[in-house]
């Protein structure tokens, strides 16, 4: 069975990640979406939020699995019995960086990492973004999936 994990802090799941999952499941039997946890960033929704806002978002989707994390991606990995790591690239600052982690991931621990292009109506969106949008009252419903639309 091929298993991918999809690592991030999904703070909030964007329709840029939502994008690559779904896409992903055509190429694997089951994705992890691995909720990183770092204690030293601060984020705007708790792990509990954001862990719902995912297994809302596929609901109806059984090859989808919700985790979260601590440490490294490559132990992650290990413990749950997964060889493969996903991940999205929007542009060519991504891929430069992702490749160095890829690159250090493979060089822990035999994973490989498959990088999927973000469809071009996606490409823009970032977590980041999304965060600053709702800061400011904006509309953010246009980048994130229904799962994620605050009441």
């Amino acid at each position: 069975m091929k298993r991918a994990i999809f690592p991030g802090s999904f703070d909030p799941l964007t329709l840029g990640h939502y994008d690559i999952i779904k896409r992903g499941i055509t190429l694997f039997d089951e994705i992890v979406v691995a909720i990183g946890v770092n204690s030293s960033k601060k984020y705007m929704f708790t792990l509990d939020e954001r862990k719902q806002f995912i297994e809302d978002a596929f609901t109806d989707e059984p090859k989808i699995k919700v985790m979260t994390y601590q440490g490294l991606t490559v132990d992650f990995c290990k413990d749950i019995n997964v060889d493969f790591i996903l991940r999205g690239l929007r542009n060519p600052a991504d891929f430069e960086f992702e490749k160095a982690i890829a690159h250090t991931n493979r060089d822990l621990a035999p994973i490989e990492t498959v990088f999927l292009l973000t469809s071009a109506d996606t490409s823009y969106i970032a977590s980041s973004i999304v965060r600053d949008v709702i800061r400011n009252n904006g509309d953010y419903t246009k980048l994130v999936p229904k799962s994620v639309r605050l009441k």
